[in-house]
Order: C-alpha cells, then structure tokens, then sequence
C-alpha cells in the first residue's frame, strides 16, 4: 500500500502500482512528476576560466606497524584533470567512496593535495590558509545537509551573514542586514524571516539558507556537494531551478557532485564520471548521457534509470 500526504492529511491511498500507475489527485500527480526539467548551460570555450586542476593527486598513507610505517597510500583523487568556467556546470558522478567529494575539496584547498590548482588564473596550490583567506569570498561551498551543516544556535541572519564579518569587516551592521535580506530574497525566501531560527523551516527552506550564506558573498565559483540528495523530487526540481536562476544572473561557475543523475542532466555542460579516485570518462555532459562509452558509466547510468511502462508511456524513472 501507498499513500500520499499532504499539511498532515492523506490525500490519496492505495496500492502501490494503482497510485503509480493512475494517480487520481492533483497533487499525487504533481508529486510522480516532479523532476528537473530545463537545459543546462550551454558550452562556451571563450567563456573565463575560473579554477582548474592538472594531475591532482590526494593520496592518503597506510600506516602499520610499532613505528607506523608508511606501506601503501588510499588513492582518493589520483590524477584528475579538470576546469570550470564562469556560467557553465561541471559535474562530477560515480559511486560511493569514488572520490568525488575528496576532488571537490582539494579543489578549494580545503585539503591537501598534490599537482597544480589555479584560481583566476593564479597558481594557489601552495597556498597557506592565511593566503588563502582573501580569495574565500569568491570560492563557496553548499553542503549536502541542510540540518547539519546550519548551527541550530544562531538565526538565519546570524549564518548568512558569517562570511560577511570575515571577509568584509569594514560593513556596518545595517549594510550586513541589508546584504543578508537581499540574498535572502535571491533565493526564493522571505527576509523578514532573517531573525528566527534554523528549526523552524523546512529541509528545502534549509537548503536555501544554505545558499544565501553562500551567495552573501558575491562569489565566482560554488561547490555544490550533494545539495538536493537529502530532499523531495518537488523540492530538488525547485532548488535545480534556483540554481540555474542564480548561474544564469550572476555568471557563477558550479562543480556539481551528485548520485543523482537526473539532476546532473539539468545542470551540468561537462561532466566526470569517476570510480576508484580516477577518471573513467569526461567531456561534454550531453554526450556523455546520449552515448556513455565506458562499460562502468553505462553500468551506472543503468543502475541510476530504467525504463518502466506508466499508464502505456514509456517513462525513465530513478531508482
């Protein structure tokens, strides 16, 4: 049996291929049909190179014996290739433990690793963190968890405006209001909210704090880790929409990790495909998903769709 919920009532019960096969109510239907739909941006060569990698490496040591010898390395990331250019998407599949996550941080220098990194042009892989401070504003991160990754302690206005008192000291508190409002709005929620407090909205209302936080800061280039996997196929079309808004109007340039291959679809121009910490096929992303030619991306586009028949249509459907 299945049911349908809808502001703490069923609206629709019954059993499972019934409901999926047929569905009777409105919002039964919205709800099967809720997927990202529009084009990625498209590719432009000429377009600004924001940060690119070449041959990057993080290679974690194995440690045994009474002296903790090194014996061998966990090879995350090894020899990754790969750039993001401004208004354009690259992103980054492949299965748990591929090492997606592992490049995307190494990427900001959040870890460290081996092989050149360049941001705008200038080489930052040797960067300390104090060198790398001034150049934070430009390079943000939204996380996967939209409970975890906001402080329950402090209010929204509280955790949009955190980079702003690091990075732009000099505003005063109204201007940092203001800039918190603004971001705020941009990404689809109210800023006479600002002042309560993480718990009292909803995981797709988290998110987007999420990316205000990000966005309060005018940045060039964003990490996207994950952001729609902890939410609804409704709520994760209306973030997808969010952010292709955001690129299109501020010219962003987004790495964009993911399982989920249909959001990658709607958001990515370039993509990787990676397994073991390498990669095993990269290019255009419209290519890639038309004509995957590594046996391990069609093993991983088959496992992430099939083809099931919906009321007589043929429809892809995500497992």
């Amino acid at each position: 049996m299945s049911a349908s919920c809808r502001r703490g009532r069923i609206v629709e019960a019954g059993p499972v291929a019934d409901i999926f096969a047929a569905p009777k109510h409105p919002y039964t239907q919205a709800l099967l049909a809720a997927e990202p739909k529009g084009a990625p941006p498209q590719a432009d060569p000429s377009a600004k190179k924001l940060i690119e990698a070449n041959d990057l490496r993080v290679w974690f040591p194995i440690r045994a014996g009474f002296m903790r010898k090194t014996i061998g390395h966990i090879k995350a990331v090894d020899g990754v290739t790969c750039e993001v250019r401004e208004g354009q998407t690259l992103g980054v599949v492949g299965e748990s433990g591929s090492g997606k996550t592992t490049l995307g941080l190494a990427m900001l220098r959040l870890i460290r690793s081996d092989g050149p990194i360049a941001f705008l042009g200038q080489r930052i892989d040797a960067f300390k963190a104090k060198e790398m401070r001034p150049l934070r504003r430009d390079m943000q991160i939204v996380f996967q968890d939209p409970y975890g990754s906001l402080s329950p302690r402090l209010s929204v206005a509280e955790i949009v405006e955190e980079g702003l008192t690091v990075q732009k000291r000099d505003l005063t508190y109204a201007a940092r209001r203001e800039i918190v409002a603004r971001a705020l709005a941009d990404t689809g929620l109210d800023p006479q909210a600002m002042d309560r407090y993480p718990h009292e909205f909803s995981g797709g209302q988290r998110q987007r704090i999420a990316i205000a936080r990000a966005m309060a800061l005018e940045p060039k280039f964003v990490l996207l880790d994950e952001p729609t996997s902890a939410l609804d196929m409704s709520v994760q079309a209306q973030i997808v929409d969010l952010l292709r808004d955001l690129q299109r109007r501020r010219g962003l340039g987004y790495m964009f990790i993911s399982h989920d291959l249909k959001v990658v679809k709607a958001l990515a121009t370039d993509l990787i495909v990676m397994r073991h910490g390498q990669v095993v096929e990269q290019g255009p992303a419209a290519g890639i998903f038309a004509e995957p030619k590594s046996d391990y991306t069609r093993a991983l586009f088959a496992a992430a769709f099939r083809i099931e028949t919906i009321g007589g249509a043929d429809k892809a459907v995500a497992q």
